[in-house]
């Protein structure tokens, strides 16, 4: 029961008395009016509580009564409305709010009944908010994949991005193909076949698959070991090849690989063209791009400009392309046990430590006048069933969690489909380019190593998370990389290149736009980046 609150005795002038209430039978049958006579303080009092619906209420406590009745008025008294004087000498101002009940007491203090329930109700609506979270996040995502290619278009355009080569004054534009008319190309090319096979592989270490987040493995550094980069015009087999008239287009797998993923590149890079007599070259230039691996290429968020940050686009290249030689190396068995192959690595030295490494020499037919050669990669072989296949081994690696907005420790291990989705969507390029190489060189698997720095800031360690392995042609599909689009677009550059006269020319991804333009230039151009040796 609240406490009353009590009001001394004011003193009120005498009024009349007030009008005795009707007969309790004619409450019902007769329509209430209200009085017009003078009221007593006790009544102005009920009057303002009416009018005002505040939780007051009077109580008039009768003189010979030792307790009030439980009711705002009670007509079962003889006398139910005493004098002014009396009212005024006996009333006082209580609470009227009603007492609080069981049923509304906090259930988690004294309700025993519904104590098991409070823990429920919070679990369902804990789950009703990661619901109403999925629907949002599932609703972002339709967004995203229905936006993304206008979205990807903007950002090339908005961003502000240099050239791989400084275009010269006296360098004549020929022509600038929008990737748009990339898109519908198509071409068909049977199978190739193998012209050389020179190098040599060691056998892959399986224990690697095991690899978990808990488990991690520090990565190597293999400063002795020679990895070699060598432009198309430079290698002696493909010079042998030009000189017997084996095709008439000579490529590597990486220059072909950034033609035939041109569409998805959103830095610029280049690439020479030399027309010699019937025949055509694709090269690069040494320090080209071309060499290093982009991170972050496709991604929204921009990286700091600053080349000296370590977490600028140049300097996540070079350690990126550092990671790649490494890993490449690290998986393996290193016990001097290597399948070697007719031909010896033609780029080491007598007595050098080269990389493990197999140069597969392709030839596919173009047309009946045209048959391209190109030299392709595999790292590693692994032996199932009594039998060889050859692996590509290459390496993502995870800078800074806020970047990718995904923690690969956290991540990998339970939601590794999550965190190969987000790699999809920031480096696009870069895993269609794995994915072409690995089908030019007929790589049975293709091993994807997940790297990442041991301290976001510390850009010279780093250990293995995970190593994941994958069929080329089923990547290929899961990437929506299409095959015959990628040798639509190297049918129609190679048909394009034809068509020009004997020279020197530069192939340019624009820095802004996706487009890609054709420069010629002067013999010259480059002189320091090949050797002086004539072409066959």
């Amino acid at each position: 029961m609240v406490p009353s609150l009590s009001i001394p005795t004011v003193g009120v002038p005498q009024t009349p008395p007030s009008p005795q209430p009707p007969p309790p039978h004619s409450l019902s049958t007769s329509p209430t009016l209200p009085s017009l006579a003078p009221k007593s303080s006790a009544e102005s009092l009920i009057s303002l509580a009416i009018l005002t619906q505040a939780p007051v209420k009077v109580v008039v406590v009768a003189a010979e009564k030792s307790a009030a009745s439980d009711s705002v008025f009670d007509f079962t008294a003889d006398d139910s409305f005493p004098s002014a004087a009396d009212n005024d000498s006996t009333f006082r101002l209580v609470d009227g709010k009603p007492p609080p009940r069981q049923k509304f007491v906090p259930k988690w203090r004294y309700n025993q009944h519904h104590r098991s329930q409070l823990p429920q109700r919070r679990d369902e609506e804990v789950e009703a908010k990661k619901r109403e979270a999925e629907k949002e996040r599932a609703r972002r995502d339709r967004l995203y994949f229905l936006n993304r290619s206008n979205q990807n278009q903007q950002r090339r355009e908005a961003a502000v991005f240099k050239s791989s080569v400084e275009i010269q004054p006296e360098w004549n534009m020929l022509d600038q193909i929008p990737f748009s008319t990339f898109t519908k190309l198509s071409f068909s090319v049977p199978e190739p076949e193998d012209m050389i096979l020179c190098g040599g592989l060691e056998f892959y270490d399986k224990s690697f698959d095991r690899i978990t987040p808990k488990a991690e493995r520090r990565l190597e550094r293999f400063k002795n070991r020679n990895f070699f980069k060598v432009t198309t015009t430079d290698d002696p087999v493909i010079r042998k090849l030009a000189s017997e008239d084996k095709a008439t287009v000579f490529a590597t797998d990486n220059i072909l690989a950034t033609l035939m993923c041109a569409t998805r590149s959103v830095y610029s890079w280049d690439m020479v063209v030399q027309r010699v007599g019937n025949k055509l070259f694709f090269d690069k230039r040494d320090g080209s791009q071309l060499d290093l691996l982009s991170v972050h290429e496709t991604s929204q968020e921009p990286l700091p400009e600053a080349k000296d940050d370590i977490n600028s686009a140049y300097s996540l290249s070079v350690e990126a392309a550092y990671i790649n030689q490494n890993f490449s190396q690290q998986v393996l068995f290193r016990d001097g046990n290597k399948v070697s192959f007719d031909e010896p690595n033609p780029f080491a030295n007598e007595g050098e430590e080269v990389a493990s490494v197999a140069y597969r020499y392709r030839r596919w037919k173009l047309d009946d006048d045209t048959c391209l050669v190109a030299r392709c990669e595999v790292q590693s072989v692994v032996e199932v069933n009594k039998q060889r296949s050859f692996l590509t081994l290459n390496a993502l690696n995870e800078f800074d969690p806020k970047y990718s907005g995904v923690d690969w420790r956290q991540k990998l291990e339970t939601q590794r489909g999550a965190v190969l989705a987000t790699e999809l969507k920031n480096n696009a390029n870069k895993l269609a380019k794995w994915t072409a190489q690995a089908l030019l060189a007929n790589a049975d698997m293709m091993k994807l190593g997940y790297v990442s720095r041991v301290h976001p800031r510390d850009h010279f360690n780093h250990v293995i998370l995970a190593v994941v392995g994958y069929k080329p042609r089923d990547f290929a599909s899961q990437i929506n990389l299409n095959t015959s689009n990628m040798w639509g677009i190297v049918k129609s550059i190679v048909d394009l290149c034809m068509k020009l006269n004997e020279g020197k020319y530069v192939l340019v991804k624009d820095p802004s736009k996706p487009q890609v333009r054709i420069y010629e230039v002067p013999a010259d151009a480059f002189e320091n980046d090949y050797v002086e040796e004539p072409l066959p």
